[in-house]
């Protein structure tokens, strides 16, 4: 994991553009389950209780802080892997996420339509920020405060919608800023350039990672020649196209791995046609093997 630059974050919450979407408040009974919402993205805000997740919570990255001494670390939660009063979770929708309370909780949790799904295309599929009502309290306290029945006021004043969906935009970028300023950015992840077309590029290998990506393919997606596409790549990016989109593979894979998914799943998902191909992949890149990596960070933040 690395920290981001400030001119970087900046300008990726800049590109963040919700259209649509809205928050809800969800009371879970003790044993209640709540699916979370697939090709959404969503977040959630523990207001009171706590919940465990389906895949496991700590298979995303996770941030927490010393109340005593105001120290804030990326932490190695221990079991039972449970969000508390306070965190916070985000989610592109791109897999599956169960949430259970066992002893119940209550929940604000935002559905989003962004204008670019692009646009986050660095979030490895779902982040946990499990203090996040003392990293970033005013944003706590606003969603907090969101998800409340607007209808049960006598009326609906003019311009309610734009101002909630305003609202959810605030704690959904204070969630990323939380997430990227400490340092849970993956290692491969490259600062966005000013080059829209090398960022269209760069977006489209973090989508879909296991795509048999190609330097003529990618150079399509940039409408640019092969050869000035491979040129710019490696002068603004550094390295190749084909080395970049190896290690965010690995990014991919030990997120994976971490999360449950065995070997064989893992190696399909990120286009290998053999485990012993993906396996050589990722000895290169980490020095030991996918089922010795899964073993040892099983539970682990990727």
């Amino acid at each position: 994991m690395t920290a981001i630059d400030q001119a970087t974050l900046d300008r990726v919450l800049s590109g963040v553009k919700v259209v649509s979407g809205g928050t809800r408040r969800v009371e879970l009974p003790a044993s209640g389950a709540l699916p979370l919402a697939d090709g959404v993205v969503s977040f959630v805000h523990v207001v009171a209780g706590a919940v465990r997740g389906h895949p496991p919570l700590a298979s995303g990255c996770t941030l927490g802080i010393d109340r005593a001494t105001r120290t804030i670390s990326v932490t190695r939660p221990t079991a039972p892997d449970v969000l508390a009063e306070g965190g916070a979770l985000l989610t592109l929708g791109d897999r599956s996420i169960i949430l259970d309370a066992p002893d119940g909780a209550t929940l604000v949790v935002g559905e989003l339509q962004l204008s670019d799904p692009t646009a986050l295309h660095m979030v490895p599929g779902f982040v946990v920020v499990s203090d996040f009502a003392a990293l970033e309290p005013a944003a706590a306290a606003l969603a907090a405060q969101l998800g409340l029945d607007p209808f049960a006021a006598p009326a609906v004043r003019s311009g309610d919608p734009v101002i909630c969906r305003m609202m959810a935009t605030t704690v959904l970028l204070s969630v990323i800023r939380a997430w990227a300023e400490i340092g849970c950015v993956p290692d491969a992840w490259a600062a966005r350039s000013n080059d829209p077309f090398l960022d269209r590029v760069v977006a489209a290998i973090h989508q879909a990672p296991g795509r048999e990506w190609t330097v003529e393919s990618l150079a399509g997606v940039g409408a640019m020649s092969r050869s000035v596409f491979a040129e710019r790549f490696r002068s603004v990016i550094g390295r190749s196209p084909a080395s970049y989109v190896v290690s965010v593979r690995m990014d991919a894979a030990k997120s994976m791995l971490a999360a449950g998914s065995t070997v064989s799943e893992t190696a399909r998902e990120l286009g290998y046609s053999s485990d012993e191909g993906f396996s050589r992949a990722f000895r290169r890149e980490t020095g030991m093997t996918p089922s010795t990596w899964r073993a040892e960070n099983a539970g682990v933040p990727a």
